[in-house]
């Protein structure tokens, strides 16, 4: 798991786009534009991962304001995300790491063994600055508990 000083990889996945394309998304290229929020999150159309996602959605201002960018990460596939992302009004990117290789890069995968689901994302949040710095980490090993919505906008403020 990677942690607050470590250097970002530099990753890359289909992304769904708020407008309807499937685009690439890739790190180094998003934090030309200013710093970058990553908020991963095990699966689309579940009741604390639609939370969180709205949760950002309605506070996205807070973080837009900074000059950061969003970007939502889960394993599920670029299509589920567009329809994920259109039926709960996302106006961010939708990262579908379905390769795993987000996921892995930064270390966030887990198992919900009772369920026999393996090797999805963690609820996280990472904050890279235009450097790729990792100026903030946020992991939790609880996929009920949410992140502190204030202390992610602070983080983004702070590199700003």
């Amino acid at each position: 798991m990677l942690s607050v000083g470590d250097d970002a990889p530099d990753v890359t996945a289909p992304m769904h786009e708020p407008d309807g394309n499937i685009t690439e998304f890739t790190l180094s290229d998003a934090i030309e534009d200013g710093p970058v929020v990553l908020a991963f999150f095990p699966g689309a159309f579940t009741r604390v991962c639609t939370g969180e996602m709205r949760t950002f959605r309605d506070r996205l201002d807070g973080l837009t304001e900074s000059g950061a960018s969003l970007y939502g990460v889960s394993i599920d596939t670029p299509f589920a995300l567009g329809e994920f992302g259109e039926q709960n009004d996302l106006p961010f990117p939708l990262v579908g790491d379905t390769e795993r290789e987000v996921v892995d890069a930064f270390g966030v995968s887990m198992d919900f063994d009772s369920l026999g689901i393996t090797d999805v994302a963690k609820r996280a949040v990472y904050v890279v600055d235009e450097d790729g710095t990792i100026t903030y980490a946020w992991v939790a090993d609880d996929p009920n508990r949410e992140p502190d919505y204030d202390e992610v906008e602070d983080a983004a403020a702070a590199v700003a």
